[in-house]
């Protein structure tokens, strides 16, 4: 066995490299491509539109244009459906003096996949008898605070998600009996409450940043109705869905203890619960940006979930199984757990080289990227887990029957509980690191 693991993760990171390598450079972020007028052109007078063409298709209501601090109106205009014209008010010329005779336009675009902020502007000089060069008019930048909000709530979405779906299947499939302890019900509903919470605001953090607001535009009906007439949005609605029907479960599981785990009907409206609040959490991550979407969506529904169970278990485990130092119990469970975390690791393992020659697209990119560093950085935090989670595997080989010989004596089991506490921290921090990804542009 211990030949195997060595052979097996050697296997998958060449087959990493082999995917790296021979990997076709990958689709980036909605970029503008061309403006009519061209960007810098001197004009006789204030253009009545200005047509914007993009690098792949937009939808108007993720467009937003300003002058002068002023939204300007964005439609379809009849040119394809990766152009949108703008309509310019006329500037006076008093307002012309002012601005040096230039014309600044400010533009931001959602993408439509996974509602990240690519922005710039566009600068018009409109007479030639103006005496100052144009002077581009600084880009607005989104909020510091909106975007570590938002990143602080995709982190405790992700932590919920993992928690709930991973102890609900820790309790399917290898302690039913557990759905009555005290710990593991108190987990499974502040999991529950938290996913909740995470899935109402982080639509409003990712509105409020994309159009360059503060924190106080989260609360703003407006923000989420802007955000929900996109793909993003109807996503964000779907997995706020999903969550109220994962109550359903939770409140039968609570109210049915072991015999609910233990029902097949309990266990498929679980499954279903569970698949879809996986589906719609990946459905906004960067798996659709590469050349085969496919695959990526496929990779992250497998990457989440293999989190989940492993992750899941994991805190289960210390919290619930643990601490009751029970024999059956950890003859049972303990060893029914090293193996569902060896297949969910092998699962995470092999997803994460998927998605890394989806998204990242090369090794340039994955060494010469803030994107590809952070990537890297989040590795080698789960290269820790990896050798800890080896260390507690150890232990169950060699010294889980003493341990159920001495019917869960404190000192013996110790050591383990010492590894799969901190197996579950530095995970929490894979799960940062994944936050932090997961909101920020891959670099190519």
């Amino acid at each position: 066995m211990r030949r195997r693991a060595p052979s097996l993760l050697a296997l998958l990171l060449t087959a990493l490299a082999t995917l790296l390598f021979a990997a076709p450079p990958a689709s980036a972020h909605t970029e503008l491509e061309s403006s009519a007028p061209k960007d810098g052109a001197r004009l006789l007078h204030t253009p009545a539109t200005v047509r914007l063409t993009f690098s792949e298709p937009v939808e108007p209501a993720d467009v937003h244009i300003k002058a002068a601090g002023k939204p300007l109106t964005v439609s379809r205009g009849g040119h394809g459906n990766d152009t949108v014209e703008v309509t310019v008010p006329k500037i006076s010329e008093q307002e012309q003096r002012r601005d040096r005779g230039d014309l600044a336009l400010t533009w931001q675009v959602l993408d439509m996949e996974d509602g990240h902020l690519t922005s710039g502007t566009l600068s018009f000089r409109l007479t030639a008898k103006a005496g100052h060069p144009a002077e581009a008019a600084a880009i607005p930048e989104p909020s510091e605070a909106v975007h570590s909000a938002w990143v602080a709530v995709r982190w405790a979405g992700y932590l919920s998600l993992a928690l709930f779906v991973g102890g609900l299947a820790f309790l399917a499939l290898l302690w039913p009996q557990g759905a009555w302890d005290r710990r593991t019900r108190r987990v499974l509903t502040l999991s529950w409450a938290g996913g909740l919470a995470a899935s109402l605001f982080a639509p409003g953090l990712q509105g409020a940043y994309g159009t360059m607001g503060t924190l106080g535009d989260v609360f703003q009906p407006a923000t989420y109705t802007d955000l929900l007439n996109t793909e993003v949005g109807v996503v964000a609605a779907c997995r706020v869905l999903m969550w109220v029907l994962a109550a359903i479960a939770l409140a039968a599981l609570l109210q049915g203890g072991d015999r609910a785990a233990r029902s097949p009907g309990w266990r498929v409206g679980a499954l279903a619960v569970g698949l879809g609040l996986l589906r719609t959490t990946s459905m906004t991550g960067h798996n659709s940006e590469g050349t085969h979407p496919g695959w990526g969506a496929v990779a992250d529904l497998v990457h989440l979930l293999g989190v989940s169970l492993w992750l899941g278990g994991l805190t289960v485990l210390l919290l619930g199984v643990l601490p009751r130092r029970r024999p059956d119990e950890l003859s049972a469970v303990v060893t029914g757990y090293s193996t569902l975390a060896g297949v969910s690791v092998a699962a995470i393992v092999a997803a994460g080289a998927v998605l890394t020659w989806q998204v990242v697209g090369s090794f340039e990119a994955l060494f010469h990227t803030g994107y590809g560093q952070l990537l890297l950085l989040k590795l080698a935090v789960l290269a820790a887990v990896l050798l800890i989670a080896q260390r507690s595997r150890g232990w169950v080989r060699t010294r889980l029957d003493i341990a159920v010989l001495l019917r869960g004596d404190r000192a013996t089991v110790r050591p383990f509980v010492h590894s799969v506490a901190a197996e579950t921290g530095l995970v929490l921090v894979v799960l940062a690191a994944t936050s932090l990804l997961v909101t920020s542009a891959p670099g190519r």
